[in-house]
């Protein structure tokens, strides 16, 4: 009988008809790869991708003390061996980890400089010790003390931009009420909804809610651009006896003609009827390209332009002002030749953003910056600069604001971008982006996203869960470091002077000892091991609550 000469062992012999196609998977992957990507041990510094540790330490570091005269750059981190091996560290009650080392340089800069430019006064280079860091075994888990654990992978949503209604729950009308949610995934939720009246309103990490034109102007926009994004235009001729405004076929279709309608003499479409396509075909057969329109068709509709005379400069009406019979007699007069009012309706394109302009108490970018300090800092005197400070650092700065690559990829995949990267933060384009495509759902051109489906979710392995422990301890680190960071050149610190690590430790070893998702591995037998390590859970920091999960997530 034929044995392996490792193992004596008889040798298995397959008798199947057909070839095994598919490998065996191996089941513990999802564990393995991403705790290995996260500490990325066997790559030489150069090497190493910025995620995991690497993304952590790029993220916090260079660490600036506040006067700028000195700063503390990361350069690498090494992982030494561990003291006892996995069967050791379960007989002792101990943790199975590695000690982490990371380089670290402190540069002075030279105080007496002259302005504008730094001179090197000082560089210390020296490795500290950053605490232990927990390894994991060759079965996917982690001794912790003794026993042996397993992080199981949270199921959380995934960060983009999701469009969704109240399903009718909010007024007692039951109208539907759209809303657009832009998740980070780390920095500030923005929203945008409507009210019952069709007016757009914004809200920063769920505070007050203030009219969706705010944040637009406090991007440097002004009424005129803003009424731009949003609305096509009617030109208006005012140098005939009657207005006359230029004739588009296809927004003519479908609506109620506001007076009659006459081509060659004879009437077409009489006032209050509706415009058909037969209508319309005869229009674009008789080759009209205008049509005289009473006076009254045209009082009540929207400027969408700030109308000037040219000869003395004076503003005779701004955008989105309603027009009356006496500001049409005010353009005939100042010989105002042609005018350009917004085109709305009922249906399709419905006047959402002049309204929302219209209860917006802003008229310049600092006003509406000031008022968006107040919401989120009441109580607080605004100044210029904490407004601009404050407004820029809630989107628009990598340090506290991070969509992350899925995020960026659902958010452009989302409002119909061909491009799948780009930046971690927002800009101006992807905020109006958002809103437009808002108003194209309330306008019946788009549908809402179901937020509890698995495409709108994603998994949080170990090793992404342990980057942002790592991460919330450095920034504790971060903060005792700037302090002292100013008596570094006078007293002659060192870099292991300057830094604790005790914050990261204990950030690290309360999420591996004691998080929720940090669990005893379920050892009944090897079956039972693999699940538990293959296991996905809403539950968690960051994710559901065991009270708050509703019928719709369970299902």
């Amino acid at each position: 009988m034929a044995y392996s000469f490792t193992e004596k062992k008889r040798i298995r012999k397959g008798f199947g008809k057909r070839p095994s196609i598919l490998d065996v998977p191996y089941l513990l992957a999802i564990q393995v790869d991403s705790y290995k990507t996260f500490l990325q041990a066997d790559k030489a510094p150069v090497e190493r991708e910025n995620q995991g540790l690497e993304a952590a330490f790029r993220s916090v570091f260079p660490i600036v003390s506040y006067s700028g005269n000195a700063q503390l750059e990361y350069v690498s981190y090494k992982l030494g061996t561990p003291v006892f091996d996995v069967k050791e560290c379960q007989l002792r009650g101990a943790t199975y980890s590695a000690p982490l080392r990371v380089l670290v340089r402190l540069v002075i800069y030279d105080k007496d400089a002259p302005a504008g430019s730094k001179t090197v006064k000082d560089i210390r280079e020296q490795e500290v010790y950053m605490g232990e860091m927990p390894l994991m075994t060759r079965t996917g888990t982690f001794v912790i003390n003794g026993t042996e654990r397993v992080i199981v992978s949270q199921l959380h949503r995934s960060p983009g931009v999701f469009f969704d209604h109240d399903k009718g729950k909010t007024h007692s009308s039951g109208k539907l009420l759209f809303s657009a949610r832009v998740i980070p995934y780390r920095g500030s939720w923005l929203d945008f909804e409507f009210d019952h009246k069709d007016n757009v309103f914004v809200r920063i990490d769920r505070r007050r809610k203030l009219p969706a034109t705010i944040i637009l102007r406090a991007l440097g926009f002004s009424s005129e651009e803003i009424l731009g994004m949003f609305f096509e235009t009617d030109t208006f001729h005012l140098d005939g006896e009657l207005p006359a405004f230029d004739l588009i076929p296809e927004r003519m279709r479908g609506e109620l003609a506001g007076f009659d309608v006459e081509l060659d003499g004879e009437l077409l479409v009489e006032n209050g009827r509706r415009i058909t396509a037969r209508h319309v075909r005869a229009l674009e057969k008789a080759g009209v390209r205008r049509l005289n329109t009473p006076v009254e068709f045209l009082v009540g509709k929207t400027l969408a332009r700030n109308i000037v005379d040219e000869s003395t400069g004076e503003v005779l009406a701004e955008a989105n002002d309603e027009i009356t019979v006496e500001m049409y007699e005010s353009f005939k007069e100042n010989g105002v030749k042609s005018i350009d009012t917004l085109f709305t309706n009922d249906l399709d394109h419905g006047p959402y953003v002049s309204s929302t302009l219209r209860i917006d108490p802003t008229t310049n970018e600092l006003e509406a910056q000031v008022e968006i300090y107040r919401m989120m800092r009441p109580g607080e005197p605004p100044t210029k600069e904490a407004a601009q400070n404050l407004f820029n650092n809630l989107f628009f700065t990598s340090d506290r604001y991070d969509l992350s690559a899925v995020g960026r990829m659902k958010f452009n995949r989302r409002i119909g971008r061909e491009e799948i990267e780009g930046e971690g933060v927002l800009s101006r384009e992807d905020i109006c982006e958002v809103l437009r495509t808002l108003i194209n759902i309330r306008n019946g051109n788009g549908i809402v996203d179901d937020i509890d489906h698995l495409g709108n979710r994603r998994i949080r392995c170990v090793g992404e869960m342990a980057e942002n422990q790592f991460r919330i301890g450095l920034v504790r680190v971060e903060r005792a470091v700037k302090e002292r960071l100013t008596l570094a050149d006078s007293e002659g610190l060192t870099p292991q002077d300057l830094i604790n690590a005790k914050p990261v430790s204990a950030a690290v070893k309360e999420f591996f000892g004691s998080s929720q998702l940090s669990q005893f591995m379920d050892q009944n037998n090897p079956l039972s091991e693999v699940t538990h390590k293959r296991r996905v859970s809403a539950l968690g920091p960051g994710g559901l609550a065991r009270e708050r999960a509703g019928f719709e997530v369970r299902d």
